[in-house]
Parts: structure tokens; sequence; C-alpha cells
């Protein structure tokens, strides 16, 4: 049986719909897991936004994308920092990886975005492109996400004094 436009469109939209809503729950946990680092110059990000790219999040330390695809199609792409040694930075990336497979599963979502997460290019080296972006800047916005002191920082600051 074939397809109805009106169906098609419907199904598209709904789609695209899912797999906005998953971005933004990404991307508030990205923001989040950002808060709780301590050096204030790892939690400046720039953002943008546009016809074509929806929403684009760029930190030193994570990059999270949201497009439309030329056939109309919405996309996740992403990116983190490589982390040579086990650190409190790594496990932001590799908690961040998690969530942006785990948010977007079909086990999690009411209709299947799986494929909605794009890997034909993956940003390996945040940390450079915030800096050509922030050197280059014509359609970011600046910010600094306010940090958020997490129980180990206060038990830390605490057993100091």
């Amino acid at each position: 049986m074939k397809q109805q436009p009106n169906q098609i469109n419907t199904e598209l939209l709904a789609y695209n719909k899912c797999v906005q809503a998953a971005y933004y729950k990404i991307l508030k946990l990205a923001r989040n897991q950002l808060a709780t680092i301590e050096y204030e110059e790892l939690r400046y990000s720039l953002t943008r936004s546009d016809r074509i790219i929806i929403h684009e999040f760029v930190t030193p330390v994570v990059y999270l994308r949201l497009d439309c695809t030329s056939y109309g199609v919405y996309a996740i792409h992403y990116g983190f920092e490589l982390m040579q040694k086990a650190t409190e930075l790594s496990k932001l990336t590799a908690s961040f990886t998690r969530a942006i497979y785990r948010l977007t599963s079909k086990e999690i979502t009411s209709i299947d975005i799986e494929n909605s997460v794009h890997t034909d290019w993956v940003i390996y080296n945040p940390s450079e492109l915030y800096e050509h972006v922030e050197e280059r800047n014509k359609h970011h916005t600046f910010s600094l996400i306010k940090h958020r002191v997490t129980a180990t920082q206060r038990k830390r600051m605490l057993s100091v004094a």
C-alpha cells in the first residue's frame, strides 16, 4: 500500500519533533555536567541557530548540533575532547556520549529515532573548533555556564577549611 504525501509529512513532523526533544534533553544534561567543572574557561559556550543548523552548542569539552538534512530529516551530530588519562573530564565526556545513545534509543522514545544520530562526521577536538569559531565569530552567541558546586567539591572545600 502506497503512503499518501500527508501521511509522510505527518510522520516526518512527528519524527523531527521526537529528535528535537531528545536533542534538548541531551543539551540540558551536557550543560548540567559542564556546570560542575571548576575551571571557568571550560564552561564557556558558543551557540548558534538558523534555518539549517537548528541549534549548535560548542564548548572546549563537548560539541552538539541539531540540523536539518537536505531531505528535511533532523539529525544530531556530536563530538567530545579526546582525553589521554582517566580524569573528571573523561568521565564527563563518557557520560555525554552514553546519554546521546540512551536518550535516542527506541526503548526511551515514542518513535524510533536511533538513526538520527549521525556519525558521517564527528568532532574529536572541540577545543580547537571552539577557538576557531571564537576568533571568527559571525553567527554564534557567547555565554558562560554558571558554576554549580557538586557534593564532592563541597566536601573537598569543607575539609580544607
